[in-house]
């Protein structure tokens, strides 16, 4: 027989996305998915392949240093039937010259970009020939893949769609921003792929890094920390906290990951600035759904940030309501991290499925700055000792918050007040735009027997601040909304649940804030010395907070925060209320023109109308959507945008996928920033 020549190769780069559900990710690079097989064609000249003359196998081998025994290289013949155990290769058809054979990864493989070699053998006579890479990634719907995940809704969610909703504002009012997720947009697998070779993991024993990147729990680990440039790892974003974000971007302006990714990539791996805790997360959930991992932002309303480990978060009040900074501990008004679904076989049995991954750069573990996967599960259940970094996100969602009001004397008072830490624990439902609160998977209910048993465990003590029926009661109730650029007033209710007059000093004081529980100036303020309340009775007493005292001082979280304490001077006893009220921003209003069909030009007209009393200056709008738009579209206005004026343009595009969209969009100017909407859009296909 004359040597097997091989003459050209097919890797069916379309047909195998398709299959594999990476269609979206271009055709012009194979990726498939783990334990799922794929197709390629080979094309021999001068003659076919003949079955028992001619040996056919294939090297597969990922990472710099590829050895068998750390699952980074693989050789495997074609054979009648796939390999139960390793990589496999199976004839499909024979048709003259050309012939197709099906390729199987094991769905324990390492993750990553391979190579792909064949090798051809007649007799004692063998060639071999690098046919193409591939990429290889985890595999939510194989039932042996550690991060499978049963439902096919979900799937859908959180491996495949590229946007979503991340929720913000305040636990009393709770708002959505539209986030462009990208994770099949050009590069951006490359980009993935690079952050894992830039982890410091890799650099210090490259074989050992790649060999590990089969666990998706290793993964989640190196992405924690990778998207955060804390450690100097040339991590993705910088941080930033304090309303200065000249020298790069707001943390409120970014609408998506992908040009966060893109940019991180283009300067060389230097960190992007600017992030806060929701851009650290939607980057980490691009990056672990671009690898295959199914997962979500989440976001925790009055979030705890527990410095020393005790539970127990002391802040310290001045008469007037001001804190005063002896602590480190703090509360968030919210803060987000990411869950992803896997299997913890490090793990006892029951730990499986979601774990908390947080990003944001606040404690270390290992030495590093990243946290978790921590099972969720292992949350609720306080099993504090588990891998990884549970304490700090139990502490996150259960800590004990005790006010401690200074006197002029120096000496302290603890004031009553009743849990607050860990509210709306909240993620985007799936398939819906609507929120789903998943606080109970965090922990059972307030004040139930299996609460108490959670905390005996966790060595905290129970919160002996559940508000008794007697004494006086104390909230900060808002009557309409509080619009930007318009004045609102707030009220302190007082109930006496005594049956005797009752004479107090009420404190009530507005700052503006940031998300972080960081207080600005005072924007309004009301000392009475003298409330008499009546025994049974309600009191409601307002207090006026005008734009031109909040206006100036108001940071890009539209947060102010409302403290009011409530001396009794019988007793000397203080009640402290606080709430966070969210001053809205207006409405961006979203018309689409034309009848939406793909590859077919559209219009969307964009608009809002300024609400402030001055006018706008350097206003810019950004577009981007996910198979919508070509990238990001920005448009800067020339005009300055008048005092009830509308700011308003017009976007020619193009959409380039069929089905359902989100074109999002955001506002900037000197005023106003961090304006946010988005549109639901329905692609027709293109008539075949």
């Amino acid at each position: 027989f004359a040597d097997l020549v091989l003459e050209t190769w097919d890797l069916q780069c379309e047909r195998n996305g398709r299959e594999h559900r990476t269609a979206e990710m271009g055709c012009q690079q194979l990726v498939v998915r783990r334990g799922q097989p794929f197709t390629i064609t080979l094309h021999f000249s001068g003659r076919g392949y003949e079955e028992g003359v001619d040996k056919l196998a294939f090297n597969v081998e990922t990472g710099p240093c590829p050895v068998e025994t750390s699952g980074t290289r693989s050789h495997f013949s074609v054979t009648d039937f796939p390999e139960e155990s390793g990589w496999s290769a199976v004839v499909q058809q024979q048709h003259e010259g050309s012939l197709s054979v099906s390729l199987c990864s094991p769905p324990s493989a390492c993750v990553g970009r391979y190579s792909l070699t064949l090798e051809t053998s007649t007799g004692y006579q063998g060639t071999s020939c690098h046919i193409g890479d591939f990429t290889l990634l985890f595999n939510a719907w194989h039932p042996e893949d550690t991060v499978f995940l049963r439902d096919e809704d979900e799937r859908r969610e959180y491996v495949l769609s590229q946007e979503g909703l991340i929720y913000q504002g305040a636990r009393d009012y709770i708002t959505s921003t539209p986030w462009n997720f990208g994770q099949f947009e050009d590069d951006i697998l490359s980009i993935c792929l690079k952050l894992l070779d830039t982890n410091p993991k890799f650099l210090r024993d490259q074989n050992r890094d790649c060999s590990r990147r089969n666990d998706p729990v290793y993964i989640g680990r190196v992405v924690s920390a990778m998207v955060n440039c804390n450690d100097k790892d040339q991590g993705v974003l910088a941080g930033r906290w304090d309303n200065h974000y000249e020298d790069g971007m707001s943390p409120m302006a970014w609408i998506g990951s992908v040009d966060i990714l893109k940019r991180w990539k283009k300067f060389g791996c230097q960190p992007v600035k600017y992030g806060q805790c929701w851009v650290f997360a939607a980057v980490a959930c691009t990056v672990m759904r671009c690898l295959g991992i199914p997962s979500r932002v989440v976001t925790n309303y009055n979030s705890a940030h527990d410095t020393n480990g005790n539970l127990v978060i002391d802040r310290y009040l001045n008469e007037t309501g001001e804190e005063d900074r002896r602590s480190r501990d703090m509360i968030w008004n919210f803060h987000c991290w990411v869950e992803s679904w896997m299997a913890r076989p490090d793990l006892a049995p029951g730990y499986d499925g979601w774990q908390a991954l947080d990003p944001t750069p606040q404690e270390k573990s290992e030495g590093v700055f990243c946290c978790g996967p921590a099972p969720v599960r292992a949350i609720r259940e306080g099993d504090l000792q588990l891998k990884y970094d549970i304490p700090f996100i139990f502490a996150e969602v259960n800590a004990d918050v005790v006010y401690w009001v200074v006197q002029r004397d120096g000496s302290q008072k603890k004031s009553t007040h009743s849990s607050v830490v860990g509210k709306n624990i909240s993620t985007k439902s799936v398939g819906r735009d609507s929120r789903e609160d998943i606080t109970h998977t965090y922990k059972y209910p307030e004040g139930s027997e299996k609460e108490r048993e959670v905390f005996a465990k966790a060595e905290r003590e129970q919160s002996s601040l559940r508000e008794e029926d007697e004494g006086l009661h104390l909230k900060i109730k808002l009557s309409e909304g509080a619009n930007n650029g318009c004045d609102f007033s707030v009220f302190a209710v007082i109930n006496n649940n005594t049956d005797t007059e009752r004479v107090c000093r009420l404190m009530l004081c507005a700052r503006t804030a940031s998300y972080d529980g960081t207080i600005g100036p005072q924007c309004g303020m009301k000392d009475l010395l003298n409330v008499t309340l009546m025994p049974r009775a309600e009191k409601s007493v307002p207090l006026r907070i005008l734009y031109e005292k909040y206006g100036e001082s108001l940071t890009q979280h539209n947060l102010i925060k409302v403290v009011a304490l409530l001396t009794e001077y019988q007793t000397g006893d203080v009640v402290v209320a606080i709430r966070d009220v969210y001053i809205q921003n207006p409405e961006i209003k979203i018309r689409i023109l034309g009848e939406p069909m793909q590859k077919r030009k559209l219009v969307a007209e964009i608009s809002l109308v300024n609400p402030l009393a001055a006018p706008l200056n350097n206003c810019v709008f950004v577009v981007e959507g996910t198979g919508l738009t070509d990238g990001q579209q920005i448009k800067e206005l020339e005009e300055p945008v008048q005092p009830q004026a509308e700011a308003k343009f017009r976007l020619d595009f193009v959409p380039r996928q069929a089905g359902l969209h989100k074109l999002m969009v955001d506002f900037e100017s000197d005023k106003l920033t961090g304006v946010k909407g988005y549109r639901n859009v329905i692609i027709a296909p293109q008539p075949k």
